[in-house]
């Protein structure tokens, strides 16, 4: 492992100041199919350095899908290419995208941002009891879940643990009061996801469906395992290589249970990016700075508290509504990521010149070679990247 973090340390700090363009100026050119071809080419150089197995990359151009492409294998045991439309695990990035669906709602007047959750739900939420995430009763005797919004929610200011089963009781509790400090947390959008079902009565996986994947044209993607999937996989790899089969998430979940593929997500971030299905306001609201980020790194989700995220005070990081946000050569920057033992995702944005790069990987050492190619593709945006990646990238 130091051996590949060496090597892509050395490979970053070759390639991230040789972006295809220079830094980003608004009314900068758009990309050219020559930049794409010396990308590709870079990419495969970097995947081949550090063993990456597999890898998709989207970006973004103002209102347009300029370069959608994918790397290595979906199966390297069968040698199975990953295509553009192998399903792949998009892990927390499902967050964004559940993030502005909630903000359509908002739109509509079916929930309000700063509404208590309480005046959603037909009885208090710790009376709620029963197996898994719909068990609340552990807040019982603890009045600050009446303070709880869906806007605290969605910006992870909610006090409660990232997952219930790393607390050492394996029950939820809060770590600080609700609205006041950011801790990343995974509960925190179950919660939401609790509320819009037995308060709204909705069902989230098809609010999904006709509000994002359906508008933006996104046939291989689901919140729920879809039996066609098994057709077209692409399974992960961990840090030291060991294979692991794709699973069939039979659970919608907000926080993280979209299956998708490179192309389905370059129209889902082009939509989002442009604002589709949202008013100006909600669009605003999805990518404005809320809660000054003052963790160390984003996981462990509950640190110290005033231990400032390396270089984050100065880029002024901070949580929007399920997506992260700084400030960067040419302003408002935002970014989402997803990851698990075997899979490294990430999408970031310059809001100025519109335009995103949308990175999948079914293999987790695709994260050593993120920062060079948003590099390659954004310019230096400034991105705290050893908050993300703090084992990666130490400051």
């Amino acid at each position: 492992m130091k051996n590949l973090m060496l090597l892509a340390a050395t490979l970053l700090g070759a390639c991230a100041p040789a972006a295809l363009s220079s830094p980003p100026d608004i009314g900068q050119p758009r990309l050219m199919p020559a930049e794409f071809e010396e990308l590709d080419t870079r990419i495969t150089d970097l995947m081949a350095a550090n063993d990456v197995k597999g890898m998709a990359i989207a970006i973004i151009d103002r209102d347009e899908i300029r370069h959608v492409r994918a790397f290595g294998y979906a199966n390297v045991e069968r040698r199975v290419p990953l295509e553009t439309d192998s399903i792949m695990y998009a892990a927390s990035i499902t967050k964004a995208a559940f993030s502005y669906m909630v903000l359509q709602l908002v739109d509509e007047g079916m929930i309000g941002l700063d509404t208590p959750i309480s005046e959603y739900l037909p009885k208090p939420l710790p009376e709620y009891t029963g197996d898994g995430r719909g068990d609340w009763s552990s807040l019982a005797g603890d009045e600050r879940w009446r303070l709880l919004t869906p806007r605290i929610l969605l910006n992870h200011s909610s006090g409660l643990a990232n997952l219930r089963w790393l607390e050492p009781d394996q029950k939820m509790s809060f770590h600080f009061t609700p609205g006041t400090a950011y801790a990343y947390s995974g509960e925190g959008f179950y919660l939401l996801q609790f509320v819009l079902e037995k308060g709204l009565g909705l069902n989230v996986k098809d609010e999904m469906q006709r509000r994002i994947f359906d508008r933006f044209g996104m046939p291989n993607t689901s919140m729920q395992w879809r039996e066609d999937f098994a057709s077209h996989l692409a399974d992960g790899y961990r840090f030291d290589g060991t294979f692991e089969p794709h699973d069939a998430r039979s659970n919608v979940s907000a926080s993280g249970s979209m299956d998708t593929t490179i192309a389905d997500q370059a129209r889902m971030w082009r939509g989002m990016l442009m604002g589709e299905g949202l008013s100006p306001e909600m669009r605003t609201e999805w990518t404005r700075p809320a809660v000054p980020i003052t963790t160390r790194s984003k996981f462990p989700t509950i640190d110290v508290p005033g231990t400032y995220a390396p270089n984050g005070p100065s880029v002024n990081l901070a949580g929007g509504l399920g997506v992260d946000t700084w400030e960067g050569p040419t302003g408002r920057y935002f970014a989402k990521g997803g990851h698990n033992e075997w899979t490294g995702n990430i999408a970031q944005c310059d809001e100025a010149n519109k335009r995103c790069v949308v990175l999948l990987g079914n293999d987790v050492r695709a994260e050593l070679i993120y920062p060079a190619i948003v590099a390659m593709v954004l310019g230096d945006n400034r991105y705290p990247w050893a908050w993300t990646y703090p084992e990666l990238f130490a400051e």
